[in-house]
């Protein structure tokens, strides 16, 4: 299994660098860093009192790393979830912030262990999933990415300036899908044609 720097190093480089999506609700990214992020932390990377543009611009891909292991990882407790989902989760919560957590909470409440649905990974929740991890080994981290792949779609469903982050151009995997599906065994990611008849409805 990577270590927690190794899984930030690779999503630092699947982020890329500074883009300033209009469509993307997160605004200026760099190394997917949002502006919103360095204000929240007040990281001033140049020095002139304020936290604005110029100081996404000058992250560098260890400032975004150390970021996302402190405040993507440790922080929100996901260290203390079971090894199984604590890859697919960071990697979602860099994404989707407290909607990774809602979406296991949901799927370990629907699996018969009660956690409230809030986002944050308090006792209760670390609980829940220790314990689902010990009922189904093999099955929670697939059920996980499933339930984000489907948190995506629905976002498209909802939202036609997100469809361009689940869908290609071409009408093939976005990158929203393939990031969900590279956290689970091959035998669940959808076909190219189960998931252009998934998203036929976005024309």
């Amino acid at each position: 299994m990577p270590t927690v720097e190794e899984i930030a190093a690779e999503i630092v480089a699947r982020e890329g660098g500074y883009v300033n999506d209009r469509d993307d609700p997160g605004g200026p990214t760099k190394y997917g860093v949002t502006l919103a992020t360095l204000k929240r932390l007040g990281l001033d990377k140049t020095g002139d009192g304020r936290v604005d543009l110029a100081d996404v611009k000058a992250l560098t891909r260890s400032d975004a790393q150390r970021i996302f292991v402190e405040h993507y990882f440790r922080q929100p407790r996901i260290a203390e979830l079971p090894l199984a989902v604590q890859p697919s989760v960071f990697d979602m919560y860099v994404n989707a912030g407290a909607n990774a957590v809602k979406i296991l909470q949901r799927l370990l409440t629907r699996m018969g262990f009660a956690a409230q649905d809030d986002g944050i990974v308090g006792q209760q929740t670390i609980r829940a999933a220790r314990e689902a991890a010990l009922a189904a080994p093999r099955h929670l981290a697939d059920a996980y990415g499933i339930a984000r792949r489907n948190y995506y779609y629905a976002l498209g469903d909802a939202r036609p300036a997100s469809r361009k982050f689940a869908r290609r151009k071409d009408g093939g995997k976005g990158g929203w899908i393939t990031r969900a599906e590279a956290f689970m065994h091959p035998r669940f990611h959808l076909t190219e044609a189960q998931h252009k008849a998934r998203t036929a409805r976005w024309a």
